[in-house]
């Protein structure tokens, strides 16, 4: 008895360390969530100084912003930009992860240079995006460092063309994110059995044919996370553009993504709307999410079908 009473205090002291994560989460989390989805179902918004509803329509505001081609015009820029930084954030980070955790280079620094890489991850993309917009100003440094060099005889408009402004905010994403997304890929090469590399290398393996056939199959769990996480935060892509084209999403709206168009009905005090496109999000976010690891699950099972045939 005296046993049991001691596992139940135990269980008691576990239980009351949980309320404050429990706390923090029905506040910050459940509520406004909550919040979300009942007013996506309401009419709610400012004409002037009427205040019109909250008067309940359904269904509607979902009709309305899905039968919207902005709505994928906006989604179309955001994947754009999204690819764009993620693909070569993921192959650097790798290259990288390969570079650092290769023990027959024997780099030094590394401390110094695994640093350095996560730097930009701690700088405010805001702050990031300011910097560039300087930079790449119409009278900007880096204009005028083109002209001087003779590759252009009057200032190239950066931010008048869509594809440099898309290019830029790819940049800068990819930037900001390829030193977590190194730091994240080398614990999981450091994490992997170093008799397996060397077993290859007896065998005669190259060190391309090791990385291939053992590293990158032993990463995919942190490869499908870091995907999942970058694709979420791709569709929650804001603050860059948002400050790199003043909130306009030009030219011609090309760099306009969801949470911006999201944010122009919350700063209309829209609530109905902005409800309806965020449960849109929250909807498409993990349908994606759910896409990704079913497929990635599903090569990992195939391939293990494989080599147990083999």
């Amino acid at each position: 008895m005296k046993k049991n009473s001691k596992v139940v205090e135990y269980n008691r002291w576990g239980y009351i360390f949980l309320i404050p994560f429990f706390v923090v989460y029905l506040i910050f989390q459940f509520i406004p969530l909550a919040t979300t989805i009942y007013n996506s179902f309401f009419e709610n918004y400012r004409a002037g100084l009427k205040q019109i509803g909250p008067n309940f329509v359904g269904l509607a505001n979902f009709r309305t912003i899905l039968s919207n081609p902005d709505m994928w015009l906006y989604a179309k820029n955001t994947m754009i930009m999204w690819i764009g930084g993620f693909i070569p954030q993921i192959i650097f980070s790798l290259l990288l992860g390969a570079w650092f955790t290769d023990p027959s280079l024997r780099l030094k620094c590394q401390r110094f240079f695994k640093t350095v890489i996560y730097l930009p991850n701690l700088i405010m993309a805001s702050a990031f995006a300011m910097l560039f917009f300087a930079l790449f100003a119409d009278s900007g440094p880096i204009n005028s460092m083109l002209m001087q060099l003779g590759i252009f005889k009057s200032a190239y408009k950066f931010m008048s063309h869509a594809g440099s402004v898309r290019t830029l905010v790819a940049f800068m994403n990819f930037i900001m994110w390829f030193g977590n997304t190194t730091i994240l890929l080398m614990a999981g090469m450091m994490g992997i059995d170093q008799s397996l590399f060397e077993a290859a290398q007896v065998d005669g393996a190259t060190a391309t044919q090791i990385f291939w056939k053992i590293t990158l199959p032993l990463l995919r769990p942190i490869l499908v996370y870091t995907l999942i996480t970058s694709l979420i935060g791709g569709l929650q892509m804001f603050d860059v553009p948002q400050i790199l084209t003043n909130g306009t999403g030009d030219p011609a709206r090309s760099s306009m993504t969801l949470i911006m168009y999201l944010n122009k009905h919350l700063f209309s005090k829209n609530f109905g709307m902005g409800g309806a496109l965020s449960v849109i999000l929250f909807i498409v976010t993990g349908i994606l999410s759910m896409l990704v690891f079913k497929f990635t699950n599903s090569g990992e099972a195939s391939g293990q079908k494989r080599r147990a045939h083999d």
